[in-house]
């Protein structure tokens, strides 16, 4: 049978072993213990616990781009169990937007007519650094790893370090000096492009004409200047797409469509990003948690899973790092966190060209409510509603858990949990893991 377990600590707030969720309901209901934190589920004992020996528990991390995996596994009888189990969403690609934004504006100042700056483009970066984007993954998951290891006695930390070769994963068949030429060997762009695509259009076939070249996803959409983006257009095709994806563009033409989606390499910033912060986030965790910290590679966290008969996710396979045991679960529903940030720390917010919008006036702080923050409000009628909260200005305003936005006063809501940059939720029992549970 699955349960979700429930982190323990003392009156002193020292981690205990964690414990089913119907013991933690029935120490609330005793009056033993409180509730101390909602995600993820805490209860603190009114009294103090005076040994709790040797700790037992491993946390196993499966770091990714876009999602980060942690999992608490007990080692006993011969097995590894899943006791608990998130899901981190990073939003690297939301800190890179919003970069190359402010970089935009940045650029349009310094052409306007204003008071001369010297230009900063020479600046020496300090060794290790990573971008803001990429170091926000470290930064995130190590996070997350304190503060599991507040509440829960940690024996060590595995973490899976996976390096991914990008040049086998385009080609192959590549090999020996291969590895030292690129996609343009003995051609210039424009001539590998005409080779490759024949010579002609790329979306009507015309041949004969002055083609130009023209990016498969739109560079104003965050579109790359590599070769696997790139194809030929006549001066009319590449008109008429203009800035559209190519999905839109040739919606009525299915059959081209997939021909040049054939050309079109799948990007490999993910596993790029992989790769960038592989080092980093050991050194880190090493450096920063004071633990023990195991490392391990994807091929064996592989072979793992399938020997366990369990489905790919990025929490299970954080369960299978660094083992050759059976890994069982003991629990369906991870809890799901995703990034969200602290919002904007400009004074003045500015509009597309860089100037301070007009008749701008910064909001209100207030000091009992702020948006994020999930609260549970009672109604004239006595109902209560738990909802997150939208809008905290001069008008509060809430959106109830699966029920439309709302206006709340402050006399009748009660925080459950503070906004802390991140949004939780749970996500549905898999089938597809009852299943193979079953069998």
């Amino acid at each position: 049978m699955t349960t979700n377990v429930v982190f323990v600590i003392d009156t002193n707030q020292k981690p205990l072993q964690p414990c089913s969720a119907a013991v933690a309901r029935k120490l609330l209901l005793r009056g033993k213990a409180a509730m101390f934190r909602r995600y993820p589920a805490v209860i603190i004992l009114k009294k103090e616990v005076d040994s709790v020996g040797k700790p037992k528990i491993e946390l196993r991390i499966d770091p990714g781009s876009k999602y980060t995996g942690f999992a608490l596994v007990d080692s006993k009888d011969n097995a590894d169990f899943i006791i608990w189990g998130t899901e981190l969403e990073h939003r690297g690609a939301a800190i890179c937007k919003e970069l190359t934004k402010r970089s935009a504006i940045r650029r349009s100042r310094r052409n306007r007519k204003t008071r001369y700056r010297k230009k900063r483009f020479e600046r020496r970066k300090p060794e290790g650094w990573l971008a803001p984007s990429l170091q926000h993954r470290v930064d995130t998951t190590l996070t997350w790893v304190k503060r599991i290891c507040k509440f829960v006695p940690i024996m060590s930390i595995s973490v899976e370090q996976v390096k991914f070769d990008l040049q086998k994963l385009e080609n192959s068949d590549i090999q020996g000096i291969e590895y030292q030429q690129g996609t343009l060997a003995g051609y210039t762009l424009r001539e590998a492009l005409l080779e490759h695509w024949g010579r002609k259009c790329a979306y009507c076939d015309v041949e004969n004409v002055f083609l130009e070249i023209e990016h498969i996803y739109p560079k104003s959409k965050g579109g790359s200047d590599k070769f696997s983006n790139l194809t030929l257009a006549c001066h009319k095709c590449n008109i008429n797409k203009g800035n559209k994806s190519i999905d839109e563009f040739l919606l009525s033409d299915h059959k081209r469509l997939e021909q040049i989606k054939l050309h079109q390499k799948k990007t490999l910033k993910d596993a790029a990003a992989v790769n960038a912060t592989r080092k980093k986030l050991v050194t880190t965790l090493q450096e920063k948690t004071f633990l023990n910290v195991l490392v391990s590679d994807g091929a064996s966290t592989k072979m793992t899973r399938l020997s366990s008969s369990l489905a790919k996710r990025h929490w299970i396979d954080a369960g299978c790092v660094n083992t050759t045991l059976i890994v069982i679960l003991k629990t369906l529903q991870p809890l799901q966190v995703k990034c969200n940030g602290h919002g904007n720390k400009q004074f003045v917010t500015m509009d597309a060209y860089g100037f301070p919008r007009k008749s701008y006036e910064p909001k209100k702080v207030r000091k009992d409510w702020k948006a994020g923050d999930i609260i549970r409000v009672t109604k004239k009628d006595g109902t209560m509603l738990m909802g997150r909260v939208k809008k905290a200005a001069k008008k509060l305003v809430y959106i109830p858990f699966g029920g439309k936005e709302a206006s709340f006063s402050s006399e009748n809501a009660k925080a459950i949990h503070r906004s802390d940059g991140y949004r939780y939720s749970f996500a549905a029992i898999d089938s597809e893991l009852l299943q193979k549970m079953a069998t």
